[in-house]
């Protein structure tokens, strides 16, 4: 079969997607697939990033779900590969879906005997075949819930809905850029949220942390997003951003306060600059080792009238990577009271570095590690976001 029948399968899918709701799109798949003589089931990954949970297809059984770290499925996902299996002679391949470089999930393709999977043109249909699917998805996600039920089991608390309806996709690469993000517990995170924006060649990101943990919590959390968001659109600098939310908060209510970590990158020079309100010193790698916090660009947390800060600026060297986290990172504790600690922290990023794992699978690891030390049971949201600079692997976060 050659570029013309896969030209026929990708048209087949974007007519059978275009009036469809987002039930309806694992089924327009699988047609799709057939056009070829292949089928597609879809896998979605939760939101705990713990396993990948098959989407129903009209007149199919519904296989169960695969977990992400035991699984053939659940390496193509780690690894943003390809991975092949068999059904007897039956070829059979995991190719991870993408929307941008945000890791959504797999799809299980499966061909007729005698189809050499290893062939470069049935490798690049299958690439064409599973990036248009993953922004399919991306794209059909608002006008449904289908998603997001398989993704979260509708057992999220509403001050986490209303976090997670207001954050970015978790991760974005460009050109001598990767930002990703991750946030825990995923079903009840309230006061945590992060963004970012890239424009003009400047990232922009920004972490808040607010006080509380309840559905007020989410409601600051929210107020503070907005207001850098509207700061930011507005070309103020950090400081004026950093001011802005303060009035924001203030016109809102009393005692209405969070702390914030804003900051700028200049994605030629490589020149850092920041604002740190009340939150935590964000972390410098450099050659795969933690060696330094930066601790500059303080001010009291968000919330107060009349606070004035200078930007600090730290000049990052390619390949460094910032990492920006939450309290309930460290401060998590087990049943013995014992922290989870900044050490702990540490080694989990050097380890991680040391076998070039991508920045969204770092993030993985990590907040598994903390909840783990938790028992499954989190006192507080705990919450990364790493900013890599001259990343050399931002290509490798899409699929092969």
């Amino acid at each position: 079969m050659g570029d013309d029948e896969a030209l026929a399968q990708l048209t087949s899918l974007l007519d059978g997607t275009h009036l469809a709701p987002p039930d309806v799109l694992p089924t327009v798949v699988d047609d799709a697939a057939a056009r070829m003589g292949w089928s597609a089931r879809l896998y979605l990954i939760d939101y705990a990033q713990r396993c990948l949970v098959p989407l129903d297809i009209n007149g199919a059984d519904t296989p169960p779900s695969e977990d992400v770290d035991s699984t053939l499925a659940g390496r193509a996902f780690r690894t943003v590969q390809t991975v092949e299996s068999h059904i007897g002679d039956q070829p059979r391949m995991w190719a991870p879906l993408l929307d941008g470089v945000e890791r959504l999930g797999v799809i299980d393709l499966r061909f007729p005997v005698g189809v050499d999977v290893d062939s470069e043109r049935i490798r690049d249909q299958i690439r064409w075949f599973s990036h248009l699917v993953g922004h399919l998805i991306a794209a059909k996600s608002p006008y449904g819930d289908k998603f997001h039920r398989a993704r979260s089991g509708g057992q999220r608390s509403v001050a986490s809905e209303l976090v997670w309806s207001l954050l970015p996709p978790l991760t974005i690469a460009c050109t001598g850029m990767v930002i990703s993000g991750l946030l825990e517990p995923a079903e009840r995170v309230a006061g945590d949220v992060f963004d970012y924006a890239v424009q003009d060649g400047v990232a922009h990101v920004a972490m808040f942390d607010a006080t509380g943990h309840d559905l007020t919590s989410s409601v600051i959390g929210a107020l503070a997003l907005a207001a850098y968001r509207n700061g930011r659109r507005r070309s103020a600098d950090l400081p004026a951003i950093a001011a802005h939310i303060d009035t924001t908060l203030l016109e809102f209510g009393a005692d209405t306060f969070a702390t914030g970590f804003l900051s700028e990158l200049d994605l030629t020079t490589g020149t850092f600059r920041y604002v740190n309100a009340g939150h935590l010193a964000p972390l410098l790698l450099r050659g795969g080792k933690v060696v330094k916090s930066l601790d500059g660009g303080r001010r009291i947390l968000l919330g107060y009238p009349n606070r004035t800060v200078v930007a600090a600026e730290e000049q990052l060297e390619p390949g460094d990577v910032v990492v920006i986290y939450t309290d309930g990172i460290v401060e998590a504790r087990d049943s013995e009271r014992d922290f989870f600690g900044l050490q702990r922290f540490v080694d989990i990023l050097e380890h991680s570095a040391a076998e070039h794992q991508r920045a969204p699978e770092t993030l993985r690891l990590v907040v598994h590690q903390v909840l783990e030390h938790q028992h499954g049971v989190l006192q507080d949201d705990a919450s990364v976001v790493v900013v890599e600079w001259s990343a050399d692997d931002a290509a490798e976060l899409t699929a092969d």
